[in-house]
């Protein structure tokens, strides 16, 4: 797969990536991640990106040419029509473990980090697939975002994780959380492990394991649920989960959710 990341520090892309699975990857050429800088295509000889925004206002607006530059030149790097373009931007989507895998499908993807105030609009417009929000909070610039992008939609690439079982079993993995971890000693400062983890018996151990992701996520995360409540294979253990432990009524959560996708 083809990632690139439009910043003007690439150095801050390029650092989250010297350690870990995704580096390795990067290493190995399983993944192939570029960055392309907006200072090649500066609107002047001193190397400028950014201009005062009309209407006045505080701040710089990143400038649409030196961006759309930056497009074309990936264009050139990989089949133009494999190409997708997303821009981190705090007004975009949400991104989610879903959408990391429908983004792992793509041959290529070009990730735009917005600095400043913000880009042209008129770039957005003729240049930007879609735009993604990593969370409701203001960064400094989009690298760090585009760098958390990478890295989740990297674990999904094949070869990147030595065991895919790993990726299946994981938090937001069917729209719930990871069940407890343990391993030795068996026991720690007084806490044991589960007994049904030493049994051997793996039936029960898988047993255990989905039903405590169930509690957890009702405990922490119950809004994953209401995707989950209707389904019939669900419903004992959803309501077990929410008689032992209810932190809002299932009404109120998905009266929450409705009410966040009418504001979006």
């Amino acid at each position: 797969m083809w990632l690139g990341v439009v910043t003007i520090f690439p150095d801050l892309v390029k650092a989250s990536f010297k350690e870990g699975v995704v580096g390795r990857a990067i290493e190995r050429g399983d993944i192939s991640l570029e960055t392309i800088n907006p200072r090649d295509y500066p609107l002047n000889s001193y190397g400028s990106v950014d201009d005062r925004p009309f209407g006045g206002g505080p701040g710089m607006v990143m400038a649409a040419e030196p961006l759309a530059a930056c497009v074309q030149a990936a264009r050139e790097t990989v089949r133009p029509h494999t190409l997708k373009t997303a821009l981190l931007s705090p007004q975009g989507t949400l991104f989610s473990q879903s959408l990391a895998t429908e983004l792992s499908q793509l041959d290529a993807l070009l990730l735009v980090a917005g600095r400043y105030e913000g880009v042209d609009e008129r770039f957005i417009t003729n240049y930007v697939d879609l735009e993604i929000s990593i969370g409701d909070y203001v960064l400094s610039g989009g690298e760090l975002a585009a760098s958390v992008v990478v890295d989740v939609i990297g674990r999904y690439v094949e070869g990147t994780v030595n065991n895919p079982e790993s990726i299946e079993c994981e938090s937001f993995t069917d729209d719930l959380l990871d069940c407890p971890q343990y391993t030795r000693p068996r026991v720690f400062e007084g806490l044991e492990v589960p007994e049904v983890l030493l049994s051997g018996d793996h039936g029960a151990v898988e047993h255990w394991r989905h039903q405590q992701r169930i509690e957890k996520t009702w405990t922490r995360r119950p809004d994953l649920l209401v995707q989950r409540v209707n389904r019939e294979t669900e419903t004992t253990e959803l309501r077990n989960c929410m008689l032992n432990a209810q932190p809002a009524s299932l009404e109120t959560v998905e009266e929450e959710s409705c009410a966040k996708q009418q504001n979006n």
